[in-house]
């Protein structure tokens, strides 16, 4: 069987499903390559359940391990980050369960219909002023979501910033299609107000290279050993 350099560019052709297989198959340490292609997403939409970021580190390495303990029951219908985004929400909500926080995840509001989109220029274009404006704009955007409720936060984060399609959302959080499309309206509505003139920037909520590293290193640390 051909070796794979984990830390080499050929990691990022290998499909998934080519990764799971040969992970199943007795290689453990190609898990890497998943955990760091779904690093980035997965603090982002924990982050929008918990705030503490020891909390978030937590959920994400036990998320991972319950991810790799259970791989022999992805069934390969739908993508891998969808399925280990569905068990990083359910630890996310036992945490906040233990808490005794009270969620009331399913309440919308039926009759929001805005399509509010946030846009701004390409910031690679930027001035250093201007940076220095896309800088604080971006933590007044983080600040903006942050005060969303958690129903409307976890979709407009995994929409507008994860950029995930609708069925992949409404799957993740085992809602309707039409509940998806609501509580997106909705969250845009709330924020347009503060943020009408700024942009939904790709770059928020960031997991940086160290923080990634740890996860990682924690996570094949455990499975390795």
């Amino acid at each position: 069987m051909e070796a794979i350099n984990i830390n080499g560019n050929e990691n990022h052709k290998l499909k998934d499903e080519t990764v799971i297989k040969r992970i199943l198959a007795g290689e453990k340490e190609l898990y890497e390559i998943l955990v760091r292609r779904n690093n980035q997403k997965l603090y982002r939409i924990i982050r929008g359940y918990l705030k503490s970021e020891a909390e978030i580190e937590d959920v994400m390495q036990n998320s991972y391990i319950k991810a790799y303990t259970k791989l022999h029951q992805f069934k390969m219908k739908s993508q891998f980050s969808t399925w280990l985004i569905r068990i990083a929400i359910n630890e996310a909500l036992a945490e906040l369960k233990k808490k005794g926080k009270i969620l009331h995840l399913n309440n919308y509001n039926k009759n929001s219909d805005s399509d509010f989109v946030l846009e701004l220029p390409d910031h690679k274009q930027f001035n250093p002023q201007e940076k220095m404006a896309q800088k604080e704009a971006k933590q007044l955007l983080e600040n903006a979501i942050d005060h969303l409720e958690l129903k409307y936060r976890t979709v407009y984060i995994m929409k507008e910033v994860e950029e995930m399609s609708l069925k992949e959302i409404a799957i993740s959080l085992d809602i309707s299609l039409a509940n998806v499309k609501i509580r997106l309206h909705r969250s845009k509505e709330m924020l347009k107000d503060i943020l009408y003139n700024l942009s939904n920037t790709k770059d928020i909520f960031e997991f940086g290279f160290i923080r990634c590293d740890r996860i990682t290193n924690n996570v094949m640390k455990s499975i390795l050993s």
